[in-house]
C-alpha cells in the first residue's frame, strides 16, 4: 500500500504558529503567508477517521489549486504557488467564522432533516412535496458557523448579522460571490457529465478586502452526481451515481456508525482504503478531464520539506 500523509511536524523558516485541522495542517509564515498542506487524513461526521487515504491529499490539494485559478476573475483568492502535489501556499487571511454552503439539489443532511419534518432550513422555508435528490428552483445558500472543534452550527443569514458574525454589507458580498462561484463550478462540471449537486466556501480579509480561502469544488467540500441517468434516476426514486465523500458516510453509516457517542469507528481495512483512494483519484480525472499523476510516496514527508523550503527561500 501506497505511503499516506497522516501527520505533519515541521519548523520552517519564520514560522510563527501551525494549525492542524481536521484534514489539513496551516503553517503560518511570518505575519502574512500560509503554508497549507492537503492530508491524507479523512473526516466523516466531524470525526477523524483512523486511517489515511493515500493520494487523497494531493488529489484535494490539485482539484482546489485548478477552480481557484479558474475562479480568479470572479473572486480574489488566497493561493500564491503550489511547490509540492500536497501544498498550496498562500496569503494569510483572517477568516470569516461562517462557512457558505449552497446546494442546488436537495440531498445528504438536508434532505435527512426535511425527511424527520423540517420545513426550513437556516431560515429558508422548503417547499411541500419535495423528493430526495430533486433540484431546487434556485440554490439555497445555508451557512453554517465555523467550529474550531466538533460540529458546524447551521444559522440563518438574519442570526449571523444579528450576532455580529459577519456586518450585513460583507455577508451580502459572500453571498454575491456564491452565487457566481456556484454557477461557474456548475458550468465546469456540466462540460464534463457532472452535476455539482453543493459545496461550500470560506472567505477570508486582509486589509479590507475579501478573499476566497481554503479549497473549492473537491470531493471534501462538494458533491457531484452523473449528469448521465439522473433524470431516470429521479424518477424511479434510485440512488444517484456520485462522486463525492457521502459513499464514505454511507459505509460508516452502514457499519452502525455516525460520530455520535459510544459508536466505533468501523475498522478500515487495506482494501478499503485502496477503494476509497479510487473513488477520489476517479473524481479528479472525471472533473478535470486529466490523468492522474500519482506523485512519488516514498520520503513522502521529507519530499514535502525539501518543496516547501525550496520556495519559501527562493
Amino acid at each position: 500500500m501506497p505511503n499516506a500523509l497522516t501527520t505533519t511536524n515541521y519548523n520552517f523558516p519564520e514560522q510563527t504558529s501551525v494549525y492542524h485541522g481536521k484534514v489539513r495542517d496551516v503553517y503560518s509564515i511570518g505575519q502574512d503567508r500560509l503554508v497549507m498542506i492537503a492530508t491524507d487524513r479523512i473526516s466523516a461526521f466531524d470525526v477523524v477517521l483512523p486511517k489515511g487515504i493515500p493520494y487523497k491529499g494531493q488529489v484535494l490539494n490539485q482539484i482546489a489549486s485548478k477552480f481557484l485559478d479558474a475562479t480568479a476573475d470572479i473572486v480574489p483568492n488566497w493561493k500564491i504557488a503550489s511547490p509540492d502535489p500536497m501544498v498550496t501556499v498562500g496569503i494569510r487571511c483572517e477568516p470569516f467564522k461562517v462557512e457558505m454552503v449552497i446546494r442546488g439539489y436537495i440531498t445528504g443532511s438536508a434532505w435527512r432533516e426535511y425527511q424527520k419534518g423540517a420545513r426550513t432550513l437556516c431560515g429558508v422555508t422548503l417547499p411541500e412535496g419535495l423528493r430526495e435528490n430533486q433540484k431546487f428552483e434556485k440554490p439555497l445558500i445555508t451557512p453554517t458557523t465555523k467550529a474550531d472543534e466538533g460540529h458546524d452550527e447551521n444559522i440563518s443569514k438574519e442570526e449571523i448579522i444579528a450576532r455580529g458574525v459577519v456586518s450585513r454589507e460583507d455577508y451580502e458580498q459572500l453571498e454575491q460571490y456564491t452565487y457566481a462561484l456556484f454557477q461557474r463550478g456548475t458550468e465546469m462540471a456540466a462540460k464534463k457529465g457532472l452535476i455539482l449537486v453543493d459545496t461550500k466556501y470560506e472567505f477570508g480579509k486582509k486589509d479590507g478586502k475579501i478573499y476566497l480561502i481554503d479549497e473549492i469544488h473537491t470531493p471534501d467540500s462538494s458533491r457531484y452526481f452523473y449528469s448521465e441517468g439522473y433524470e431516470e434516476r429521479f424518477e424511479r426514486g434510485e440512488e444517484q451515481k456520485q462522486l463525492s465523500k457521502e459513499f464514505v458516510r454511507k459505509w460508516l453509516m452502514e457499519n452502525g456508525f455516525q460520530g455520535r457517542e459510544g459508536e466505533k469507528v468501523p475498522e478500515m481495512s487495506e482494501a478499503y482504503c485502496n477503494t476509497v483512494s479510487e473513488r477520489y483519484i476517479e473524481l479528479f480525472e472525471k472533473i478535470t478531464g486529466e490523468k492522474f499523476v500519482k506523485a512519488d510516496t516514498t520520503g513522502l514527508e521529507a519530499r514535502i520539506e525539501r518543496n516547501i523550503l525550496d520556495f519559501l527561500t527562493k
